[in-house]
């Protein structure tokens, strides 16, 4: 459990609205449906309307990363990729054979089998390499859904201002309509840029850290695994594996 991003949500939510009751002003003032629902609707169709469904819909499931990012083993890693370079030294690369089933992350278990397949260091390091390549991109372009609707919504926030004052205007002959549409037009502002700067983008620039650590951590493998098909010593790959660890 991501602990920070909690704590960021419920700061930053939580100052916006502690101000607003402190300035003497009413909570129950800042919840309206319209607003909601322009502003809501308004990006999420923006963003649908931008996104390709793969993409859109992992965007999506990445959203769970801010409270359970996927962080690798690093530390754990390292030591078990020493391990099996003390294996292959004994033993032959063959001896890792046994070792490939058991890996639950699928990015380690394709290298580790490349390895026991005995095939060349370069041939190795090129095809982990594409594989990491292909998943930060997809993984990043998930991550500007996020990206999308912090840009949108500030926009869709004061086209529902406009619509609101467009609603005043329309009954300046009727004073008791106007406090409706001043709500709509002030709130619907505060929803755009308030969600956009306090959730949307806060989220983006999150989820392509985690996606960037996860590439950090890829990388490490392929540089163990490359080692070990270059017959480095135990000591050296550790040493040099260590050096990657942020």
């Amino acid at each position: 459990m991501d602990l920070l991003s909690i704590a960021g949500v419920v700061i930053a939510f939580g100052a916006i609205l502690l101000g607003q009751y402190l300035e003497g002003g009413h909570l129950s003032s800042l919840i309206n449906g319209p607003a909601i629902l322009i502003v809501g609707g308004g990006t999420l169709g923006a963003v649908m309307l931008q996104s390709p469904m793969p993409v859109f819909m992992r965007g999506i499931r990445m959203l769970a990363w801010l409270l359970k990012p996927p962080l690798p083993p690093v530390v754990e890693t390292v030591e078990q990729i020493v391990a099996w370079c003390q294996i292959a030294r004994k033993e032959g690369l063959l001896g890792l054979e046994k070792m490939v089933e058991s890996q639950e992350d699928l990015f380690t278990r394709k290298g580790l089998q490349l390895l026991v397949d005995g095939n060349e260091p370069v041939t190795i390091r090129e095809t982990l390499e594409l594989d990491i390549q292909a998943r930060e991109i997809r993984d990043l372009q998930a991550a500007k859904v996020f990206e999308g609707m912090g840009g949108y919504s500030p926009t869709i926030g004061i086209i529902g201002a406009v619509m609101g004052l467009i609603h005043v205007m329309g009954n300046l002959a009727d004073p008791s309509k106007l406090g409706s549409g001043i709500a709509v037009a002030f709130v619907a502002t505060i929803y755009g840029v308030g969600l956009a700067n306090l959730f949307f983008l806060p989220a983006g620039n999150k989820l392509k850290a985690i996606v960037k650590q996860q590439s950090q951590f890829f990388e490490l493998v392929t540089e163990g695994l490359v080692a070990i098909a270059e017959g480095e010593n135990p000591r050296i790959i550790e040493a040099r594996l260590q050096g990657l660890i942020v």
